[in-house]
């Protein structure tokens, strides 16, 4: 099988023509930091958390393929840097209180907080005021705590093939809505299936009910249905 040789860190690593840098340095035991990303969906390179340095430049490692020769680096200063500062606008452009979330002590945004130590937030916030969607009888989505990753639309689109979910709006009026902006309980096309749940990596989509710190989710759900679908 045909191979490529290139250097991650100062290792240098065998990988298959065609495979994107994250899934290269995943198969290496390299961590990389990421919230868009989720096995078994496309990649959008939405978050930009997963940026590397390749030649001098930063790029998203999730949605840039590896190349032969390549020298790429993970953990630089400029990188740390970046990531830091995206995280932070991540939080300030939210209202992400942990202390009042369902899914903290379960949410991906938090876990990376602590990863990349991020304890406070040094740019202001701008305290968005969005409506809350409870109309779904079993879901609800907060879309001040959403981060606009994406997983909620492509896994509704390719693992469910419902294409309930889809993005509206620029900027920082960017937001995720159901069937063209229809409320979520009068979205015809949602089967309520609960993936969009399960795979949604901070507190914004969470079942009705769950209290502060009680929501944990499957976010493994789609690579597992991916994975016997692919074996059908």
């Amino acid at each position: 099988m045909e191979t490529i040789t290139l250097t991650i860190d100062g290792r240098t690593i065998t990988a298959a023509p065609g495979q994107s840098i994250l899934e290269v340095a995943e198969a290496n035991g390299i961590r990389i930091p990421t919230l868009c990303h989720l096995e078994g969906l496309s990649d959008v390179g939405a978050c930009r958390l997963c940026i590397v340095e390749v030649a001098g430049q930063l790029v998203p490692s999730c949605t840039t393929q590896a190349v032969d020769g390549a020298d790429i680096k993970t953990q630089t200063d400029t990188i740390k840097v970046h990531r830091r500062m995206i995280l932070e606008l991540l939080f300030a452009e939210g209202n992400h209180v942990c202390s009042f979330c369902a899914s903290s002590g379960g949410c991906e945004l938090q876990d990376l907080a602590c990863e990349l130590e991020m304890h406070s937030v040094t740019v202001p916030y701008s305290y968005p005021r969005n409506r809350i969607d409870a109309t779904h009888p079993w879901f609800l989505i907060d879309r001040d705590r959403c981060v606009l990753c994406g997983r909620c639309v492509r896994t509704c689109a390719e693992v469910e093939g419902a294409h309930t979910w889809g993005f509206a709006e620029r900027g920082s009026s960017a937001r995720v809505i159901t069937d063209l902006a229809a409320d979520w309980g009068e979205a015809e096309s949602c089967t309520s299936c609960g993936k969009c749940v399960e795979v949604c990596p901070t507190g914004a989509i969470v079942l009705k009910g769950a209290s502060n710190a009680e929501m944990r989710k499957d976010s493994d759900l789609v690579a597992r249905l991916t994975e016997r679908r692919d074996h059908e």
